[in-house]
């Protein structure tokens, strides 16, 4: 390749008194200072004589895996730099020998075609010629690129490949919880690193090439949910000669199994150390703890997850119990605490109208949202047998014994507006994990079953607008035609869920590229 020769005369290290010629260049004649001469030669012939990058290489391989475009930094990591970047600049650099004898002036990329999988390079140096002299010369390095897999994506197409595994477990009829959970992993980016997600019985597994991400994993899940979690190794390989072995890791993440809208019945001795509670209590939400909540004073308390664990205990009920109340009449007493406003009220259930008389008078943290008319789902106590230990306790108990009430309300119910083949769509939706599906299809029962807890989730983060608050939900742009086409006839519907109604303002919009792209591809 050509060596380009600057035009500009370098500067010596230190200007000197200028003197007579004393000398003649051996080369091409012209008079010159002998006593700053270098090589008796002038400044014209060294820059054309001497090349200060006879000893720098000119050409070099670029490795990058087409996969994660990445570039090989030897000896074996892997960076992640785009194209004429600085990070690549400086990985240009390295790769190059004899430059280090060298100080760089400047460098630089010269434009190649896309395609052309070269990439080239202006390089400006300087280097010491001759005692007292210093050169700077300009040369061109021309780099190919060549493709090839990083050990992360090789491991990522090899089954068998993982280190370590999160098996996240909870012991419930209900996929809920895990919803919930999926969604504030979508947020935070929590499964970035997995290689793998499986879906199983009671839970999902997530795989990690390397055992820290795993580990980091578990913080987030600490961070947002009472779990508790068990380690163990399994070990692979072993090398005698240099004492290296090689382990697989499974961590087992064990999640409470009491959930939102649960009725508990805690241990009598355990009531008393939470603040003194009424031993029957609702679990209000979920979150680093277990929030209870006693709807007949409004008091709460919070059950950390080493004291949950240290006298662990399964709720006395869940959602699939809940039965249909009819608010007959409701006045607040007056206490209130947050979202909660303590009130009387008069019930009857739903499937008794038209049958019998049967009333209940109660007491329910809903006075701020109930009204008479109104539809709330509870548990219904009276004529219920529970094969608990706990809620015997509190039966035979003499302090506790005569409190337990006939009806505990829970929320309040909306029709059921969105019926399969008909009815409103909702202006919203939720993005879901990708997972590894199995080859077997799931059984018809559980397939519904799946979409009943869908649905419910989705009708919960209608209905309370504290659990949406760390949750994205973006905007359905296919609803807004499907709301157009909706016939006059359902206003009465609107005027009946008009609580399920999410404000626009705290939806997400999506990347609007993303859609054209769509639309291109459709056109």
């Amino acid at each position: 390749m050509a060596m380009e020769i600057d035009s500009a005369v370098l500067p010596l290290p230190a200007i000197r008194a200028s003197t007579q010629a004393t000398i003649l260049c051996y080369n091409c004649g012209a008079p010159i200072d002998g006593t700053q001469a270098a090589g008796a030669l002038c400044s014209d012939c060294l820059k054309l004589t001497v090349d200060i990058t006879a000893g720098i290489e000119r050409d070099g391989i670029l490795y990058m895996c087409r996969d994660c475009d990445r570039w090989l930094s030897p000896p074996t990591s892997y960076v992640v730099a785009t194209l004429e970047s600085r990070q690549l600049l400086a990985l240009c650099l390295r790769k190059l020998r004899g430059l280090n004898k060298s100080r760089i002036i400047d460098a630089s990329f010269i434009w190649t075609e896309p395609h052309s999988r070269r990439i080239k390079l202006k390089i400006t140096v300087q280097q010491e010629a001759f005692q007292g002299t210093i050169l700077q010369q300009t040369f061109d390095v021309e780099f190919v690129q060549q493709y090839r897999q990083c050990p992360d994506c090789q491991k990522s197409y090899t089954h068998n490949t993982w280190r370590a595994v999160v098996q996240v477990r909870q012991k419930v009829p209900h996929k809920r919880t895990f919803l919930y959970l999926e969604q504030l992993i979508l947020k935070q980016g929590a499964h970035k690193e997995t290689i793998n997600i499986k879906e199983v019985q009671n839970g999902i597994d997530f795989y990690f090439s390397q055992r820290n991400h795993a580990e980091k994993f578990i913080d987030f899940l600490t961070s947002v949910s009472p779990v508790r979690t068990k380690k163990s190794q399994e070990l692979i390989s072993m090398d005698i000669h240099t004492s290296s072995a090689s382990y697989k890791f499974s961590y087992a993440c064990e999640l409470v199994p009491v959930c939102k809208d649960d009725l508990v019945a805690l241990p009598p001795k355990l009531a008393k150390t939470l603040g003194n509670i009424s031993p029957l209590t609702l679990c209000y939400r979920i979150g680093t703890a277990v929030n209870l909540l006693d709807p007949n004073t409004l008091q709460i308390s919070d059950l950390s997850t080493p004291i949950y664990w240290r006298t662990p205990f399964a709720p006395l009920a869940d959602v699939q119990s809940l039965v249909e109340f009819v608010t007959m009449d409701i006045e607040p007493l007056g206490p209130q605490k947050g979202r909660f406003v303590l009130a009387e009220a008069t019930v009857a259930r739903a499937s008794d109208l038209g049958v019998n008389d049967t009333t209940y008078n109660i007491r329910t943290h809903l006075g701020a949202v109930l009204h008479a008319g109104d539809s709330a789902m509870g548990y219904h106590l009276t004529g219920s047998q529970y094969n608990n230990d706990n809620f015997e306790a509190i039966q035979a108990s003499k302090q506790y014994g005569g409190t337990i009430p006939d009806v505990i309300l829970v929320k309040k119910h909306y029709a059921a507006r969105r019926k399969h083949g008909g009815g409103k769509s909702r202006n919203w939706k939720l993005k879901r994990m990708a997972r590894e599906e199995s080859e077997m299809k799931p059984r018809k029962q559980d397939a519904e079953r799946e979409a009943v807890d869908y649905e419910q989730f989705l009708r919960d983060l209608e209905a309370d607008e504290d659990l949406r608050e760390g949750l994205k939900l973006y905007r359905d742009g296919d609803a807004a035609p499907k709301r157009g086409m909706e016939v006059d006839g359902e206003e009465d519907d609107d005027e009946e869920d008009e609580g399920l109604e999410i404000p626009m303002e705290q939806l997400i919009d999506e990347m609007e590229d993303v859609g054209l792209e769509d639309e291109d591809v459709e056109g």
